[in-house]
Formats: structure tokens, C-alpha cells, sequence
């Protein structure tokens, strides 16, 4: 698998190389243009069907009994447009909610890998002498 530019470089294994890695593991092709046509329909489908969804139910009996033959009633026009409504915004919500999902959970792995990094412990001060020897090598003389 190739990394992209952005995986590429840095010094540390726990960043986005780890990702590329685990991606790499894993035996799955590429998506294939059926799958993203596929991904993009999923939240376009029930779009489409709210938005051209008429307002009057004796318009959708209507229009059903044009594209089907079957003859509605007006309350159960009045019911199948509610329901149609109450499956879109359902639909829509779902598809929203998958990518917020996905990023709270990127955020929570980031926090917890950073969280377990190893960090320096300053816990104790050095002594005078300690310093002028730290000193000393770092300015290439000798300690007072």
C-alpha cells in the first residue's frame, strides 16, 4: 500500500504510520467505483425522496396510483407520506452520524495515544552541583 504525502516523515511510530500499518494488514481491495457509488447513493436516496416527496397526500395517491395502478385511500396516503418522512430524516440522521462517530473516535485513540507517550519526569530539582556539571559539559568547560 502506497502512504500518502501526509503519512510520510516524522519521527515517531505512534502517528499516522501506525494507521498506515493497520491498513496495510488488512487483505481488503480498494474500493471499487460500484462501492463509492454506492456510499455517495446512501445519504443521496433518501435526499431525493424528502425533497420530491409532495406536501398533499391526494397528490401521492395520485402519483402512486399513476406509477403502480394501485388506488390509495386518502388516510393511508396521509400515513405512507409520514412514514416516508420519519424513514428520510431517520436515514439522514444515520448517514451524519457515522462520519461525527468516526471523528470522536479518532479523538479519543489520538488522546489516549498521546496520553500513554512516555514523558519526561522532572519530580526532583537538581542540586547546585549538578548544574555547574551540566553546565560545564554543555559550554565545553570544567566544573566549579
Amino acid at each position: 500500500m502506497i502512504a500518502h504525502r501526509c503519512c510520510k516523515g516524522g519521527s515517531n511510530d505512534s502517528g499516522p504510520r501506525a494507521i498506515v500499518v493497520r491498513a496495510a494488514d488488512d487483505n481488503s481491495p480498494p474500493p471499487t467505483f460500484i462501492r463509492r457509488c454506492a456510499e455517495f447513493a446512501g445519504p443521496a436516496v433518501p435526499g431525493a425522496i424528502l425533497v420530491l416527496l409532495p406536501k398533499c397526500p391526494a397528490c401521492l395517491a395520485a402519483y402512486i396510483a399513476i406509477g403502480t395502478g394501485v388506488g390509495l385511500s386518502i388516510p393511508a396516503a396521509t400515513h405512507l407520506r409520514m412514514l416516508l418522512v420519519i424513514l428520510c430524516v431517520a436515514s439522514l440522521a444515520y448517514f451524519a452520524a457515522r462520519p461525527v462517530g468516526r471523528f470522536i473516535a479518532l479523538i479519543f485513540t489520538a488522546k489516549k495515544m498521546k496520553s500513554n507517550s512516555p514523558r519526561r519526569k522532572h519530580s526532583r530539582s537538581i542540586t547546585s552541583v549538578e548544574f555547574a556539571h551540566r553546565h560545564a559539559a554543555v559550554s565545553g568547560g570544567e566544573p566549579t
